[in-house]
């Protein structure tokens, strides 16, 4: 079990490059079942998520290899693909399983596939993507933990959205790739990481228009060839970085990046007096001014990342009056508030608003990630507590960020990594 030390209160500086965004990444992989060829997929992050998924299409009998041990690059060849049913414990345990169910119903009109683990914070109902399946005429019912899915032939259909799910809106797009006719997803999420996936979709052969708007419609063809394909940079890694050049005082350049996508945090923090410059690729973030509280609202973007919500957190402890978050995304996404308490932060939480008094002294303390971005959270925080943080549950961390202990290392800060032996585990 590996734990993070960080020993705070060092100043950021210097360039660090940005990794393929993970979102995008953990749903094109996916998608690749739908071409009948080789697909090369560039710039994937080196994380937990994008290693499950790569075991996951080589156990139905795809073939899946990395350029090399210390490669971006991923292979993908599913000619002769002939299983459309997923093992249990390899999809279980990511959130992003649930795309295998798009890409596997489109290609077969059946699929079989684990309900989906990953991050847990709070109700995160796959409903929409069942409503989504079913307009297309699947059959989609549970056993055993397993979700299942049948249909003679899928058809398209003009779909509504109650709310505007990335994961739907993806999972619906993979699957109606094969439909016959036209499918119209109305509401539909406008990410980044669903333009991207529309992007690879198209390079296959599909016809997929509207991607980023609210409204997407998917003429259905009969194949799909493989092609090479490039990730976009990761939103919510270049974000983490910014916000720790911030609450460190520091002046750090994020390279690799679309600062297109970074527009709502970018806003926040030059609110907050932090000096943000921007270049075609770059954005550079010195927090070297008094830092002033400011109110966020999460929203689907372009609006506040849900993702960023926990790592602003933490900013937002150190920085002069009170300041209000309302998560408006997912509806318990505050249970990584203890373990910011036990840093220092003052912070209430009423069911999905948080009030956080600034200017907290926060001291290092032996803190648990409770899911992802709540371990990002911790290692902001740390970041800028005096004295010695050591984060656990560390596994968290590793599912969406590529070597942080080492970039950070990278920019100054005194940070490593442990191994704690099996019989002093806590």
């Amino acid at each position: 079990m590996d734990r993070i030390v960080i020993n705070g209160q060092k100043k950021l500086s210097g360039v660090v490059h940005i990794n393929g965004a993970k979102n995008a990444a953990v749903a094109i992989i996916p998608a690749a079942i739908a071409a009948n060829g080789v697909c090369v997929i560039e710039n994937l992050p080196k994380i937990e998520d994008v290693s499950i998924l790569a075991d996951a299409l080589r156990s139905i009998g795809m073939v899946c290899e990395f350029q090399d041990s210390d490669s971006h690059i991923l292979r993908i060849d599913s000619t002769n693909l002939t299983k459309y049913e997923m093992t249990y414990d390899l999809a279980r345990n990511m959130r992003a399983s649930y795309y295998l169910l798009g890409a596997l119903l489109g290609r077969f009109k059946k699929a079989v596939v684990p309900l989906p683990g990953g991050c847990n914070f709070g109700a995160r109902p796959i409903d929409q993507h069942i409503k989504g399946f079913e307009a297309l005429g699947a059959h989609i019912r549970q056993e055993h933990g397993m979700l299942i899915a049948e249909a003679d032939r899928l058809t398209g259909s003009n779909i509504y959205l109650d709310m505007a799910s990335v994961g739907a809106t993806i999972n619906i797009m993979i699957a109606a790739v094969f439909a016959e006719g036209t499918t119209v997803i109305e509401n539909s999420a406008k990410e980044p990481h669903v333009v991207d996936t529309a992007n690879f979709l198209n390079m296959l052969g599909a016809n997929i228009k509207g991607a980023g708007t609210d409204t997407i419609r998917i003429q259905g063809i009969h194949s799909l060839h493989g092609c090479e394909y490039q990730i976009i940079p990761d939103q919510i890694e270049a974000g983490t970085y910014m916000i720790a050049s911030a609450i460190t005082g520091g002046d750090v350049t994020i390279q690799n990046i679309i600062p297109k996508h970074m527009d709502s945090l970018s806003a926040k923090l030059i609110e907050m007096n932090c000096i943000i410059e921007e270049g075609d690729d770059y954005i550079k973030v010195i927090g070297d001014r008094p830092l002033h509280g400011v109110n966020i609202k999460t929203m689907v973007y372009p609006g506040f990342p849900t993702d960023l919500q926990p790592q602003m957190t933490a900013l937002l402890c150190c920085a002069k009056g009170t300041s209000v978050i309302t998560e408006t995304v997912f509806d318990n996404r505050f249970q990584y508030m203890t373990e910011l308490k036990r840093l220092g932060c003052d912070v209430t939480v009423e069911g999905r608003v948080a009030v956080i008094e600034g200017e907290s002294c926060l001291t290092g303390a032996e803190v648990r990630a409770t899911d992802l971005r709540a371990g990002a959270a911790l290692v902001i925080a740390g970041l800028a507590a005096r004295g010695t943080t050591t984060i656990s549950n560390v596994k968290y961390i590793d599912r969406g960020y590529e070597n942080i202990e080492s970039k950070l290392k990278d920019l100054g800060a005194d940070v490593s990594r442990i191994t704690v032996p099996d019989d002093v585990r806590g």
